[in-house]
């Protein structure tokens, strides 16, 4: 295939033609909110639901269609608010349900859509259920809504199988006998995460029909979707076998297989969850946080009856490399349209080092367990300068893409944070091996003058912020040409007005002559990803709509791609 410009002639291989359907999910910009460290209105150092409405204007002046909101009910914060205790009611540290009313409200006032989180693999150990669970003893249905089993060995001392915490140590804990009991009533219960995140058992009908009024408890407050927690983790094979394997975080998927993982008995649960968010109006969305793989069995949650989006991390782990990435973009296209989806696309969460910081590590797009004292310190500009190239070929393909709060900003990793200061059980759990997501949930910085960066009303902050983040604050990069909040406004808008989320993809063969670039044609733009060291350049006459740096002057008429740079032009 071939396309005509004003002064070449592109040879193209076409890859992907565009949206199976008109719903704002399938190529809607959706930024996720982690409450507890956005923004504080009560001056505890704690962000909430308040201050989540108070900032709600900056988003809709950044351009997103939507928000996702990390958990935010009732919990005693074992693993921050991942623990849930109420999945009704909110938590007093964030605010309460009026709270959340008028943050529907004022979101859907500025057309901000809003996703909340649902986390069904597990429930805090404070849930009432696990209470009752506790008090009834072996063979009890409170009992049959987790996985309590008895123990092996000649008096129950042993875990019931091998399997291991994602957070580090056995996935088993041994509970107390009841007063009077036998000791053959000290069971063990399954927790895939810590000891305080019991897993509920899905093969019981209970657990899926209060889940399903979960579903419509919030759908009738007006919210327009859920994110899934671990939706490849629901339900466990038969038996619950020995395996022998071990299973992370953030390795990749394929840290995440297993007999605990993507059993097919999950989409059963997800057909009906379609089936409950089809009696409301609005397009409401599921997605799947499922880190599975191949990308065909990625693409089996977002079937025409299931899920309607999944995060590509696939595309998240990739390596700075231009083979890679490329070979990632054309396979997880091709996956999605097998099931007529929109691909996802994620650089960050709040599970994994910033992909600012990542991709300023020796090995670019190196996934650790979190950074700090003693570990590798990436090169801070080098991984900006990445990290802004990386997010305009990201917001450049067709689908929807995820942000993680403060990487409009800039936001590197706290890379220095004091290990005391910890709080993600990951740190102890693995004996203090894996550092763990702390640093990149430090609250974001607003102001630069201002006490806690403007973070709270009362100056406070849970995790401490690095001094240097003074330069990264919003009202520092407001209206400054070239700043990263105002390279993400300009391209959010220009991805709007191109309408590349529902655009067409195709590679484009013969414009670079070196293998180290990604380029690509999405309608009427042209985007160059340029990972080598030769600058690539542009058609003479192309006019440029948005940069990730400073591009380099080529002959009397064109420009180049320098170095980690990325480029958006018009082809007509």
């Amino acid at each position: 295939m071939t396309i005509a410009h004003p002064h070449a002639t592109l040879t193209t291989t076409p890859v992907h033609d565009g949206p199976a359907g008109p719903q704002w999910w399938r190529s809607a910009v959706i930024y996720q909110v982690y409450p507890r460290s956005f923004a504080d209105a009560s001056g505890d150092g704690i962000g909430d639901l308040p201050g989540i409405t108070s900032r709600l204007g900056h988003l809709a002046a950044l351009g997103v269609d939507a928000i996702w909101l990390s958990p935010f009910y009732r919990s005693p914060q074992a693993d921050a608010g991942y623990d849930v205790a109420d999945y009704r009611d909110v938590d007093p540290i964030f605010g309460s349900l009026a709270d959340v009313d008028r943050l529907l409200d004022r979101a859907h006032a500025l057309d901000l859509r809003v996703i909340v989180d649902l986390v069904p693999n597990h429930t805090s150990d404070d849930h009432a259920w696990f209470q009752e669970a506790l008090v009834a003893g072996p063979g009890s249905l409170a009992r049959a809504r987790y996985h309590f089993r008895d123990g092996r060995g000649a008096h129950g001392e042993l875990p019931p199988n091998d399997w291991e915490s994602i957070f580090g140590g056995p996935a088993w804990t041994r509970v107390d006998a009841r007063p009077g009991a036998e000791a053959s009533d000290h069971q063990w219960y399954l927790h895939m995460f810590d000891t305080r995140q019991p897993d509920l058992n899905w093969d019981l009908p209970e657990v899926r029909a209060e889940f399903e009024e979960i579903l419509r408890f919030w759908l009738d407050r007006g919210v327009d979707g859920f994110r899934i927690d671990v939706a490849h983790g629901m339900v466990k094979a038969p038996g619950l076998p020995d395996w022998g394997g071990t299973v992370a975080m953030i390795d990749g998927a394929a840290a995440n297989h297993g007999p605990m993982f993507d059993q097919d008995g999950v989409h059963d649960i997800y057909r009906s969850w379609h089936r409950v968010l089809a009696e409301y109006d609005g397009d409401r969305a599921l997605v799947a946080e499922a880190w599975v793989e191949p990308l065909a069995r990625l693409a089996r949650y977002v079937r025409p009856d299931e899920m309607h989006q999944a995060f590509n991390f696939a595309f998240l782990t990739s390596r700075w490399q231009t083979s890679t990435l490329r070979t990632v973009i054309t396979a997880s296209l091709a996956a999605s349209d097998e099931v007529g989806a929109p691909t996802t696309w994620v650089l960050s969460n709040h599970d994994v080092v910033r992909h600012t910081s990542r991709l300023g590590l020796s090995s670019p797009g190196a996934r650790p367990n979190g950074i700090g004292h003693g570990d590798e310190q990436p090169d801070e500009a080098l991984g900006l300068r990445r990290a802004r190239a990386a997010t305009l070929l990201m917001l450049a393909l067709p689908g929807s893409a995820y942000l993680y709060q403060g990487e409009e900003l800039g936001l590197p990793e706290h890379t220095a944070l004091d290990d005391d200061l910890r709080q993600d059980p990951a740190w102890w759990r693995s004996g203090h091996t894996e550092r763990g997501r702390d640093g990149c949930r430090v609250p974001l910085p607003w102001s630069r003058d201002a006490p806690s960066f403007g973070f709270s009303s009362g100056g406070r902050t849970w995790l401490p912020q690095p001094s240097s983040w003074s330069a990264y604050a919003a009202d520092a990069q407001v209206g400054v040409p070239g700043s990263t909040l105002e390279m993400y406004r300009t391209a959010l808008a220009l991805r709007r007005e191109h309408v590349l989320g529902a655009g067409s993809l195709a590679w484009v063969d013969d414009l670079a002559e070196t293998s180290d670039a990604i380029v690509l044609v999405n309608g009427d733009v042209l985007v160059v990803t340029n990972l080598g060291t030769t600058p690539v350049p542009l058609p003479v006459g192309a006019h440029v709509l948005v940069s990730s740096g400073d591009l380099a002057d080529g002959d009397a008429r064109s420009l180049s791609v320098p170095t980690d740079t990325t480029v958006w032009v018009t082809l007509i």
